[in-house]
């Protein structure tokens, strides 16, 4: 249910509440004007990151309660997991860097840094938890052909 209602959530924020908030900051701020469709297309294209994962975590869900989550299916929700963790990070290091070289305060480019690393740290947790699902999978695997 929770997935569904952030899932519900994050579509009213990228076809309403992004390009609104993009809108009024171009008019309130017309030197800024110009990151209107830029930050619109980021700041959507994360929510469609969040997505892809909400998606594959219902779908793992729905294997762990059929005790089907061992299997090569899972591993293929898994890595959709992780492509869409590494597609989000590329584009946030993008953003910290464009950001980096224009700004003239600290606060934003060390704010952006903190979340380049936590979402690395994220991938590279998924890629543990894909390792790991992959090894349990194969003893479960090798388990049943023995018996």
């Amino acid at each position: 249910m929770f997935l569904v209602l952030l899932f519900g959530i994050l579509v009213v924020f990228e076809t309403m509440s992004l390009p609104g908030q993009f809108a009024h900051m171009a008019k309130e701020s017309p030197d800024l004007a110009y990151l209107r469709w830029p930050a619109t297309a980021v700041t959507v294209f994360w929510v469609i990151c969040v997505q892809v994962v909400i998606v594959a975590t219902w779908k793992l869900l729905t294997m762990v309660k059929h005790d089907r989550i061992f299997s090569q299916g899972a591993l293929a929700w898994v890595d959709a997991i992780v492509w869409a963790i590494a597609a989000a990070w590329v584009v946030l290091v993008g953003v910290f860097l464009y950001v980096g070289f224009r700004a003239d305060d600290p606060g934003l480019p060390l704010l952006l840094f903190l979340l380049v690393v936590g979402v690395a740290v994220l991938g590279l947790l998924m890629v543990v938890m894909r390792a790991l699902l992959r090894q349990a999978t194969t003893l479960r695997t090798d388990m049943e052909a023995v018996i």
